[in-house]
């Protein structure tokens, strides 16, 4: 062989590609031509403009480099001596990158379900969907039910969990290649309700009683989440040195880490029926401490039900607000 590109040197990228080449007989590669071009014809939705890569080769040995190129893409790299000599041949396919974001998301009010138009594998095999969403129900807006799952890729619709009127739901799709999750897009929905029945746009959490800021307590009448078969599972409660909505949503769906300071796990739960607790007793377990509340601070204590599976997480929040 006059010329020799050795194949464990290729070095493909999402936008690139590279080769090493050397000649074996330098007179017989005078004039040598690397070309680059698209493999096959694109067509829409994944359309890639034709690249005009071409250079000449120099010299014993180098590389050839074809740049700005498409990602998840096939592109034909050939060395040729003129006047019709192919001494080198190869179909590349560049990397997958992460997909784009998705256009539309829809609340389907009818069938109770979350649609999405599918997104396009240009950028990579559409291998699923990561799916987040709040929901809240007008009736009990001190109730947070946060779900986030992964979807197959041939997935393009999502009952709802207990979609009923008056539930509000925010929600995040982003679609999955195997270079990882692409941008996010955000909606917030609301289901169809009557004229008396407000949408909640704000966390309205339940009070506590017996406030008793010298002691530094106060009482939590505590409801299982848990129902039926679930019952008996355990409930977390955390508390945080705060009212602000937005960090009690990151907190109850496992998004903020909890932390000695401002925000801890006081007790884990076995509830089954109406308890009455004490929050700020001074009792200690393993990584559970309930603290002595502080006079003079808002607190708001969650009482949480988390069920992890191997494609969805539910992170369901009762919470509780006051000032000592």
């Amino acid at each position: 062989e006059v010329l020799q590109v050795d194949n464990e040197t290729f070095e493909i990228s999402s936008t690139s590609i590279k080769l090493k080449w050397t000649c074996r007989f330098p007179d017989a590669c005078q004039g040598m031509r690397a070309m680059c071009r698209l493999g096959a014809p694109s067509s829409p939705p994944c359309e890639a403009e034709e690249v005009n890569a071409e250079q000449t080769l120099h010299g014993q040995e180098g590389t050839f480099t074809c740049s700005a190129l498409q990602p998840f893409t096939e592109y034909s790299v050939t060395i040729d001596l003129p006047p019709n000599t192919t001494l080198f041949s190869w179909l590349f396919t560049t990397q997958e990158t992460v997909p784009d974001k998705p256009e539309q998301l829809w609340l389907d009010p009818d069938r109770g379900s979350l649609r999405w138009s599918a997104l396009p594998s240009c950028n990579g095999e559409i291998i699923g969907y990561q799916l987040s969403i709040t929901a809240r129900n007008a009736g009990d807006s001190s109730v947070l039910e946060t779900e986030r799952l992964r979807l197959d890729g041939s997935v393009t619709e999502h009952r709802l969990p207990g979609h009923s009127p008056g539930s509000s739901y925010a929600v995040m799709i982003q679609g999955l290649t195997a270079a990882g999750a692409g941008a996010a897009l955000t909606r917030e929905f609301h289901s169809n309700s009557s004229s008396d029945t407000p949408q909640p746009q704000t966390i309205s959490c339940r009070g506590a009683r017996d406030i008793a800021p010298s002691q530094g307590t106060a009482v939590l009448p505590l409801r299982p989440i848990a129902r039926g078969s679930e019952a008996a599972r355990e409930h977390q409660l955390i508390v945080a040195a705060t009212h602000n909505a937005s960090l009690i949503e990151s907190i109850c769906s496992g998004q903020a880490r909890l932390s000695n300071a401002s925000a801890y796990l006081a007790a884990l739960l076995n509830l089954s029926a109406a308890t009455d607790f004490v929050l700020g007793d001074g009792s200690r377990g393993q990584g559970l401490h309930n603290a002595a509340l502080s006079p003079g601070r808002d607190y708001t204590a969650l009482l949480r039900l988390v069920r992890l599976g191997p494609q969805a997480e539910k992170f369901t929040c009762v919470c509780y607000s006051f000032s000592l």
